[in-house]
């Protein structure tokens, strides 16, 4: 089928994302595909088992996913500016009930060398904590309770 005048086929990537559906983190590196990066660094966050040594049964993420990615994005675009050589940055949250051991968020970033990658990632992660409209429930053999995503 040819390409209407004016369009191309390019694949359209979403780089920042809010899912109910499972992750995979090496999804979400393919979303960094540049022949140009000599490395991607990712952080992977799983649900654990306990929390303040209470024990967790499953997690629930509430978000409001139009809001939740435009703050990724600038998060994105802050990394960007802060260290320059990152290339792309991807960042995608799940949203919904989570059992033990089940990926919640991936980040990932490329640039040509891997010098800022580390310090980048760790910015990332922490920044979505601080600003990003997003909160869990920890559900615990004895109660549960709403919080931030901090």
């Amino acid at each position: 089928m040819p390409c209407p005048a004016g369009e191309s086929w390019e694949r359209v990537v979403k780089l920042f994302e809010v899912t109910t559906s499972p992750l995979s983190a090496d999804e979400v590196v393919s979303r960094l595909a540049n022949p140009g990066v000599g490395g991607v660094a990712t952080f992977i966050g799983v649900v654990r088992d306990s929390t303040d040594g209470r024990q967790v049964l499953h997690l629930e993420y509430e978000a409001y996913p139009e809001m939740a990615e435009q703050t990724l994005a600038q998060i994105g675009a802050e990394i960007q500016a802060r260290w320059t050589t990152v290339r792309e940055v991807a960042i995608v949250h799940r949203v919904g009930r989570q059992e033990i051991g089940e990926t919640s968020v991936v980040i990932a970033l490329s640039a040509a060398h891997r010098a800022e990658l580390f310090d980048a990632l760790h910015y990332a992660i922490d920044r979505l904590k601080e600003i990003v409209p997003i909160w869990k429930k920890e559900v615990w053999t004895d109660g549960s309770e709403w919080r931030s995503e901090q």
